[in-house]
């Protein structure tokens, strides 16, 4: 008698859920030592996923698989009837977040049981207009401009800036924002949405360069022009922030701002290039990491200072 094959995992996906593995041929004895040795991983209850592809993800996309992962492990319990939303919504809309945790919010028509939903999932309860639900990606979710809200709603002033910066700058309408502000006043956390839309602007390009001209604003310093564009022997730049008539520039030197585009070693060395070039201008570099941002009185005599000495 031939020797019985070993099942394989089931091709063309990298999300299972249980019964899809028992349906291919694996027993559980042989689902657990899959993930053992590292084959698959489980993701949630009853869900699971190839872990080659989470290796090769960076945060946000694994944000986005957990997200998946719930569709997904949800796809024969669930009737349905919700949509992604809050933070959830954010994640699928790509909005940069900072100090966000990976809990599933979703936002359904009715209140839900205490045991329709797992531990990792926050349910809420609201009304949707037509208007205020997209698909992204194949999932229900709110709205760009719904998402904002309902995210300033349960931030913190930096956390929303951030959102709002990043909305405004993926197209969100200012107009329906302020709307939504209006219509929830009186209500916990509208101020904190009142202040990120009255202190937004697009041209951030990050959440270091929200952070940065949240604290410029809040230490009450001298607001200098972002994305400031100059001309040097390597070309044309655009500076984070300057202070043009003391030629005083201030970058944000976070990681993310180069392993978003370049290797990080190319980047660096244009970027060394770019500022040689600029200070052969006249120009002068205060330079910040994400540890300056919360140094705040270091902060404030650093750009005092060099202001000053270049007035």
């Amino acid at each position: 008698m031939a020797p019985r094959q070993a099942p394989q995992l089931p091709s063309g996906a990298n999300l299972w859920r249980t019964e899809e593995l028992l349906q291919a041929g694996f027993t559980w004895p042989a689902i657990r030592q899959l993930v053992t040795a590292g084959v698959i991983l489980r993701l949630r209850r009853g869900c699971y996923g190839r872990s080659s592809a989470w290796a090769e993800m960076g945060k946000p996309a694994r944000s986005r698989f957990l997200i998946a992962a719930h569709s997904h492990g949800t796809l024969c319990t669930s009737k349905g009837g919700f949509v992604y939303s809050h933070i959830t919504a954010a994640r699928l809309h790509r909005l940069k977040l900072w100090k966000a945790d990976d809990r599933i919010h979703l936002t359904q028509s009715t209140v839900p049981s205490p045991v329709s939903h797992g531990s990792d999932v926050v349910a809420h309860t609201r009304e949707l207009g037509s208007k205020e639900v997209a698909t992204i990606d194949g999932l229900p979710c709110t709205s760009l401009e719904r998402t904002v809200v309902d995210c300033c709603l349960m931030l913190n002033d930096k956390q929303a800036l951030i959102v709002v910066d990043h909305a405004l700058r993926l197209g969100a309408d200012v107009e329906q924002l302020r709307e939504a502000c209006a219509k929830l006043a009186g209500r916990a956390g509208v101020t904190t949405l009142r202040r990120a839309i009255g202190n937004a602007d697009p041209r951030s390009e990050s959440p270091g360069e929200t952070l940065t001209r949240e604290l410029l604003l809040r230490l009450k310093l001298p607001m200098p022009e972002l994305q400031f564009e100059v001309t040097s022997r390597e070309g044309r730049h655009r500076l984070d922030f300057a202070w043009r008539e003391n030629k005083v520039a201030l970058e944000f030197d976070g990681k993310a701002k180069y392993f978003d585009y370049e290797p990080t070693e190319e980047v660096l060395y244009k970027e060394r290039l770019r500022e040689k070039a600029l200070m052969e201008e006249g120009w002068y570099f205060i330079r910040l990491q994400w540890k300056d941002l919360f140094r705040e009185q270091e902060f404030k005599s650093r750009i005092l200072r060099a202001l000053k000495h270049r007035s």
